[in-house]
């Protein structure tokens, strides 16, 4: 059996839930382990041709996916271009209070209609190569020359944009190809309900940063499911951070890890102070005075928890003080199948994974931050492109100190990939629990290529 009762040696998840200062919200407590057994994973899912165009057919034009925020396109006639494997979406703000997206090709000779975000230009869709327009509903416009083409029909429906199925949640916008699909909110289930209390309708995009790697999307995504490479890849978080007690839950198709901040990783060798967790977690130099002295009898958790509350007060008033510890300190990262990563409460991380271009091993990573703002509403950060030589450091600032982190991930990846290629192995084996969101998404990946 893949459930087992072992475990990591050091406080649980709920130890470190009924040490919290303030009234912890329920949706932390919620547990659901499922048995997804201890199989293999097949090494072929991450670097055959014939998988991955599998994926295409029966996961990327069938599945929900998030394409964009609302706010990238505020005005009737912004758009913003989504493309996963070979294939190309064109999304827009078609009217007030609507979205539409349309495959991103010319009906006359298959030119792309946009290449780049932003404003169409006016209230039309027009072709760059010979003209050819739609109106913003996908209805032909113009047809340059008519007197030349007596076959087309502006009111037939195939000379109407073919449509791509839009919805929204929490002020992202989702696509599906799959006219057939299920809504969106039927798809998402109950995750809509763990996020109640952490609308991120209510934030603004303030960093959106995408880098190309070297490896297949899954071996990206699945090194940011799991606490359990950071001994390994980031030592240097240890103090301040509980990798091992972090606790992994998995529902229909989203999953959860939550990694407790402000507190040791059983991994040390040694016995921290509270003072030391909290200097970790801030990253004093030894050179360096303490950001504050943890007072006797208090925690770095309840500190670091107390003075994140104070940098939110301005923005949320009183209301900060319904947020507990964890939800100041905590790493409570969400999957939604098949490559959305939401973070929750305030921590400002948003992940997505797809593949680069129609290559298996090839990926795109993109980090979206969202914060907290008052007044009028910020505009969206604009989207930062780094090429799989570039650096996170020197060339996404914007993501501060989690760009050093990254560093450390990217230089793990594509000798993961290179590994796969050339393992004499069939397959890959994963841990029961702490690699139990990536059995999770493959459990799933399961399901939708046994659909006919």
């Amino acid at each position: 059996m893949a459930i087992t009762d072992a475990r990591s040696p050091g406080l649980t998840y709920h130890d470190l839930l009924d040490a919290d200062t303030h009234g912890v919200n329920p949706t932390l407590r919620l547990d659901s382990v499922q048995d997804l057994g201890d199989h293999d994973i097949p090494v072929e899912r991450y670097i055959s041709r014939e998988f991955h165009d599998l994926e295409v057919e029966k996961i990327w034009k069938r599945v929900w996916q998030m394409a964009c925020r609302e706010e990238d396109i505020p005005n009737v006639g912004d758009t913003v271009r989504y493309d996963i494997a070979d294939i190309s979406i064109v999304v827009l703000r078609s009217a007030p209070g609507e979205i539409k997206a349309f495959y991103n090709a010319c009906l006359h000779r298959g030119r792309l209609l946009r290449e780049e975000d932003g404003y169409c230009g006016g209230d039309t869709l027009r072709c760059p190569f010979h003209g050819f327009a739609w109106h913003l509903d996908g209805s032909l416009a113009e047809v340059p020359a008519a007197w030349d083409f007596p076959h087309v029909d502006p009111e037939a429906d195939k000379w109407q944009l073919p449509e791509v199925m839009t919805s929204t949640w929490g002020g992202w916008v989702f696509v599906n190809m799959d006219p057939g699909a299920e809504p969106l909110a039927d798809f998402i289930g109950d995750l809509a309900v763990h996020f109640d209390k952490w609308a991120q309708q209510d934030k603004y995009k303030s960093a959106h940063v995408a880098r190309v790697f070297r490896c297949n999307w899954k071996v990206v995504q699945e090194a940011f499911s799991e606490a359990f490479h950071v001994s390994a890849t980031h030592p240097q978080i240890l103090v301040s951070i509980g990798d091992q007690n972090t606790k992994y839950d998995t529902w229909e198709n989203f999953s959860r890890a939550i990694s407790p901040g402000a507190t040791p990783s059983p991994h040390l060798t040694w016995e921290p102070t509270e003072q030391d967790v909290f200097d970790a977690l801030t990253d004093r130099r030894v050179d360096q005075e303490p950001v504050m002295e943890v007072p006797p009898g208090s925690t770095a958790r309840a500190v670091a928890a107390s003075l994140a509350r104070d940098k939110l007060r301005s923005i949320l008033g009183d209301e900060v003080e319904t947020y507990c510890d964890a939800e100041m300190t905590d790493s409570i990262y969400y999957t939604l199948f098949p490559n959305f990563h939401p973070w929750a409460a305030f921590n400002r991380i948003n992940y997505r994974f797809r593949p680069y271009g129609n290559d298996p091993d090839m990926s795109i990573m993109e980090c979206v931050y969202l914060d907290p703002f008052e007044g009028e509403r910020p505009p969206p950060a604009k989207i930062t492109w780094l090429g799989p030589d570039d650096s996170w450091v020197e060339k996404a600032p914007e993501l501060g100190n989690l760009a050093r982190v990254f560093e450390q991930d990217t230089f793990n990846l594509p000798k993961v990939q290179a590994g796969l290629h050339t393992t004499q192995r069939s397959g890959v084996t994963l841990a029961n629990y702490q690699e139990s969101k990536i059995r999770h998404i493959h459990s799933l990946i399961d399901r939708w290529i046994a659909k006919p």
